[in-house]
């Protein structure tokens, strides 16, 4: 857990992707020390993920739970969450249960789609021996080769993959039907929208119409920003993202 310089403006809570940790965070913090420098700013370790201790269930919910104790523990009120990939899952569902100000989604769809395929026809080889070649595969796919040299050797070093993680994380997925998981989703976006917590979604391309008419039904208010460049918009465009959370309004 990193905390740093305090303010009046909500604080920043940072939650990195899977298998990663807190250091994918160090090229956003450094511009927002130069565009927001009294902002309060939390970049957490989830369970399992760097100095965090791991956890019996990594299941939405009670990471989610992980994270609010963080928060309290910091001393923090109605943060702002920033969640890249499956941490803007958990921002999400933290949005819909704690209290918080807005959520900043990085590169996220909230369902499952031909992912949650994916990831489902994976499952045996992911409990064997073979489980690297899975993620090996999805990582291939993540836009790692466009970013620069010093965004992608934080991509290629802060990380520790583990069958035990993407199992855990994925759980959801793997114990879950879509149709779960669609009706959860949905309510956490309606009691987002009835708490008028503001939601941005940063994307890497245009999302397909349906998902985009599903996400506005759920979610008229929501702000959707197109960023080329892969699966890491805070790592390719550091600067830009940190102007816009600047910009968040108060």
């Amino acid at each position: 857990m990193a905390l740093s310089v305090s303010g009046e403006r909500a604080p920043l809570v940072l939650l990195h992707g899977l298998t990663f940790d807190r250091r994918q965070w160090e090229p956003l913090l450094r511009e927002l020390d130069v565009v927001d420098p009294v902002r309060q700013t939390l970049a957490l370790d989830l369970p399992g993920h760097g100095e965090s201790p791991r956890q019996d269930s990594y299941r939405t919910a009670d990471v989610a739970e992980f994270v609010h104790a963080k928060v309290r523990e910091a001393g923090l009120a109605d943060p702002v969450l920033v969640g890249h990939s499956v941490g803007a899952v958990i921002a999400t569902v933290y949005a819909a249960r704690y209290p918080a100000r807005a959520v900043v989604n990085l590169d996220q769809p909230l369902l499952p789609g031909p992912f949650g395929a994916v990831v489902r026809a994976a499952e045996p080889v992911l409990r064997g021996p073979d489980w690297r070649q899975i993620w090996d595969r999805l990582l291939a796919g993540m836009g790692i080769e466009s970013l620069p040299a010093d965004a992608r050797a934080i991509v290629e070093t802060a990380t520790d993959p583990r069958p035990d993680l993407l199992l855990g994380y994925w759980d959801e997925i793997l114990h879950g039907s879509d149709e779960a998981i669609i009706a959860e989703r949905r309510r956490d976006l309606t009691v987002i929208g009835e708490r008028g917590i503001d939601y941005r979604w940063v994307t890497s391309s245009e999302p397909p119409a349906a998902y985009r008419e599903w996400l506005t039904a759920a979610l008229p208010t929501i702000d959707v920003t197109v960023l080329p460049g892969g699966h890491f918009p805070h790592l390719a465009h550091p600067a830009e993202l940190a102007r816009m959370l600047a910009d968040l309004p108060e």
